[in-house]
């Protein structure tokens, strides 16, 4: 199935959308990577879930990308006598290490990095920012607070440390089992949450070893501090916009948005923008149309890919949630402006042959109007370079590996395919040919530009690019390695 639009959809998986019946519908609709949240639902629903893709992969040829999002460190409050209280503003309030159920003046806050990181001043934000407490001193076992914006507080409750990086690994032992599992199965991202350091990222990369892309969620002020350096290690980034938007002012998260998607384009690295993006649909079959900017805006900042959360997770209507994503993010590409900011911020050429033959490759099929860059990779590089370019000519990436064709579904406008090993340019012409023609990307007599690395079957530098005229008839095709 060949989607006509080059920015991908990400669609989370739960309770409502667990079932062969909505996972094809919901691909229809036009999903091109399925999220699975491992703050929710067991092992179990995770591998039930992970069969019923591959199956429709299976059915519908087309690869399917698994994202493995793992929980992190969660932090959150204690339990309270009767399950919640109530803060008024100016009031004291002390957050201590006992157990014990907390009250209208205390609460347990079972995590002592917290309370060895906060200094006086440091601000902590409790239940997704409602709730704000002011650190007045700091004890050995307790921090006593002032409460600055008061409210309701229940049993269980979120904490954020805006102001203070806090000396907790980014993986916790849930998240090493989950990571386990995940890679077990053979997912291709593993979502790293809460990343504050690039030793985050080098941690996690390290327990993965290639198994799967490392896909780093910024949602941490910090990690804006170290944003070159995580995205330099880190395989693709998501804009996680929900913890994000907690603890930065509402006014900097556009702007943090705007600032990681050209960062990420800079250095070729697939980018999610999530959270929120049609969350009225949750409960209604069409979005607002705030929400319906929002996801218009990320498509013209040049993000690789949109996600929907709860909508298709929980929500009541998330087929037409697809749906309306999928329309959304096709009206926006057809738009000459969308095209003229898309060239405006192309980023400049890398300094090297792989660089400089991606962005020919460009230049190549705008200037003789092709109708494909066909771009042979095993690791997946020479698909991303091309990409980077955001070429006007659709994207067929070629692997002879569905483990990189599959990672490719999220990749900005490419349309992912497995092939056989070619031996020399005219077998990689050949296949070319044939494939463009059956996935309905050519016609005969367009020409196609081909980009790969030689020697052939072989990871390495991308220096090689032909124009191809496509053939009306199928060619004798030669024997290829497995």
């Amino acid at each position: 199935m060949l989607r006509r639009r080059r920015t991908k959809l990400v669609a989370t998986l739960g309770p409502a959308s667990s079932n062969a019946d909505m996972l094809a519908q919901l691909f229809q609709a036009g999903a091109d990577v399925f999220r699975l949240n491992f703050s929710h639902g067991s092992h179990e629903d995770h591998g039930r879930n992970i069969d019923l893709i591959r199956d429709l992969e299976a059915k519908t040829g087309r690869p399917i990308g698994i994202l493995a999002d793992v929980q992190g460190p969660k932090l959150r409050v204690g339990r309270f006598m009767g399950g919640a209280i109530v803060l008024t503003p100016g009031q004291t309030f002390r957050l201590d290490l006992n157990p014990t159920p907390g009250d209208l003046t205390r609460a347990n806050l079972p995590h002592p990095e917290i309370i060895g990181a906060a200094q006086i001043g440091s601000h902590l934000l409790l239940d997704d920012g409602k709730l704000k407490l002011r650190v007045t001193h700091v004890r050995e076992d307790h921090l006593e607070t002032v409460v600055v914006t008061g409210g309701r507080l229940s049993d269980r409750k979120g904490v954020n440390v805006p102001d203070v990086v806090l000396p907790i690994p980014a993986l916790t032992e849930k998240d090493r089992a989950d990571m386990a599992f995940a890679l077990e199965r053979g997912v291709e991202y593993i979502g790293l949450s809460f990343v504050q350091r690039p030793e985050d990222v080098i941690e996690a990369k390290g327990i993965i070893d290639g198994r799967a892309w490392v896909l780093s969620k910024l949602e941490k002020p910090q990690a804006l501090d170290n944003l070159e350096e995580i995205l330099a290690l880190s395989d693709a980034v998501m804009v996680a916009r929900g913890d994000l938007g907690v603890e930065l002012p509402p006014e900097e998260v556009p702007l943090a948005q705007k600032r990681i998607i050209k960062a990420a384009r800079a250095l070729g690295k697939p980018v999610i923008v999530a959270t929120q993006m049609l969350e009225s649909m949750i409960s209604a079959p069409t979005p607002t149309r705030a929400e319906a900017s929002d996801v218009a805006t990320a498509v013209y900042d040049g993000a690789d890919a949109v996600m929907l959360s709860a909508e298709t997770a929980a929500g009541q209507y998330p087929v037409e949630a697809v749906t309306i994503m999928d329309r959304i993010v096709g009206r926006v590409e057809k738009d000459s402006d969308w095209r003229m900011q898309t060239d405006r911020r192309r980023p400049e050429t890398e300094k090297s042959v792989s660089g400089a033959i991606a962005t020919a490759a460009r230049q190549v099929a705008q200037t003789i109007d092709a109708s494909a860059i066909v771009a042979l990779t095993n690791s997946s590089n020479t698909a991303l370079r091309v990409a980077r370019e955001r070429p006007t000519a659709p994207i067929l990436g070629l692997t002879p590996h569905i483990e990189t064709a599959r990672r490719l579904a999220l990749t900005w406008g490419v349309h992912a395919k497995t092939a056989p090993v070619t031996h020399s340019m005219t077998e990689t012409v050949q296949v070319a040919n044939q494939i463009a023609r059956s996935e309905g990307i050519s016609e005969p007599g367009q020409d196609i530009v081909i980009v790969a690395g030689m020697p052939f079957g072989k990871s390495g530098s991308t220096n090689a690019l032909r124009v191809a005229k496509v053939t009306r008839t199928a060619m004798t095709e030669p024997e290829y390695e497995d």
